[in-house]
């Protein structure tokens, strides 16, 4: 599985129209939603599944008057329960060798095992593939479908990847595939996307019902690099969770042995809604082709996020998106996307290899 940061055809997304996930925020997170389309529609195809042909001409009127480019966007009916595509949607795969391809490994959904809406999401990477005419390789252990999300892991692109315990292998607390060990998750990420190292964090932050996604705590920037939040109040329950998955990096090392350099980022003061924290954190950025979307939560701490972030991004504009809205649905923009590599670089004289 590639790096988010390399060459991408498309971002997915799903148009948001699940209004139990977002109470009287629809049509807030609907204009969130199209910013985003707005700055990744300058540098790839966007791609956007739509439960109706209705859902559609409501979108593209909203897109219309938000000034993104149509012409870079396109609408897929197929139905989904809800607009969190980096779990529900493909993870896409890629080879160069015998001939260059992308190809979808196909895990299990389940709603992260805490919903009972899942059906049709379960089925949208199957649909995906079948309109994209990719290969389709189903992840099973022991004939069992794995169930797995993306945002419950990050690759390096290189073989390494970060998780966390919590989501995991927690057994009593959302688990998704009962019985899995460390062992078993490892060689089944091997065999399905290629990690060669799973770098283990211990949990993930407060107000996350994921139950511990890593991709609110931790993201590889580049191959040998993380970005790692931080929580200096020594009163939030962050603190002591953000700093031991600290100390756990500084002992963690790649398959060539080299350790990982940790870049600090901040947290913003914490989020609530109707006394229920909420799991803001700048860690929840997507990088698209032309720009790395940032979520932003109206806090000091956005202006220090953003520059740390272009520190480690030079090659791109980091670009911050309010995200308080779309939070109320506990996640924000990575949480919304998920990549569509490129046709790996080779000579393919002519065939057509790939999605």
């Amino acid at each position: 599985m590639p790096a988010e940061w390399e060459p991408h055809e498309a971002t997915w997304l799903g148009w948001p129209h699940n209004a139990s996930d977002w109470p009287g925020k629809l049509e807030a997170v609907r204009w969130a939603f199209a910013e985003m389309v707005r700055k990744l529609a300058e540098g790839e195809r966007v791609r956007i599944l739509v439960n109706a042909p209705a859902h559609e001409h409501r979108a593209r009127r909203l897109l219309s008057r938000a000034g993104a480019d149509l012409s870079r966007v396109d609408f897929f009916q197929i139905p989904t329960d809800r607009s969190w595509l980096r779990d529900s949607g493909p993870l896409f795969v890629t080879r160069r060798r015998p001939a260059p391809e992308v190809a979808v490994a196909r895990f299990a959904f389940n709603a992260w095992a805490r919903y009972p809406d899942w059906k049709r999401d379960r089925q949208a990477p199957v649909r995906i593939a079948r309109r994209l005419r990719c290969r389709v390789f189903p992840v099973t252990h022991r004939g069992r479908a794995v169930v797995l999300e993306g945002g419950s892991f990050d690759v390096n692109g290189a073989g390494a990847a970060l998780t966390t315990e919590e989501c995991l292998l927690d057994a009593d607390v959302q688990t998704r595939n009962p019985g899995f060990s460390r062992e078993t998750y490892e060689r089944i990420l091997n065999e399905s996307l290629g990690v060669d190292t799973l770098v283990w964090l211990r949990n993930g932050i407060a107000g996350d019902d994921t139950h511990g996604h890593v991709d609110d705590v931790c993201r590889f920037v580049n191959p040998t690099t993380v970005v790692l939040c931080r929580e200096p109040d020594g009163g939030d329950v962050n603190h002591r969770v953000l700093a031991e998955n600290r100390e756990r990096l500084e002992r963690a090392t790649l398959g060539n042995g080299e350790h990982i350099e940790v870049v600090p980022l901040p947290m913003p003061a914490p989020l609530s809604c109707h006394g229920q924290r909420l799991p803001a954190s700048y860690a929840n950025f997507y990088i698209g082709n032309a720009a790395v979307l940032v979520p932003t939560f109206n806090d000091p701490n956005d202006r220090i996020a953003l520059g740390i972030l272009s520190e480690v991004f030079r090659g791109r504009p980091v670009v911050g998106i309010h995200a308080v809205d779309l939070l109320w649905g506990l996640g924000t923009l990575h949480c919304l996307t998920q990549q569509q590599p490129a046709l790996p670089a080779a000579k393919t004289q002519g065939r057509r290899t790939a999605c």
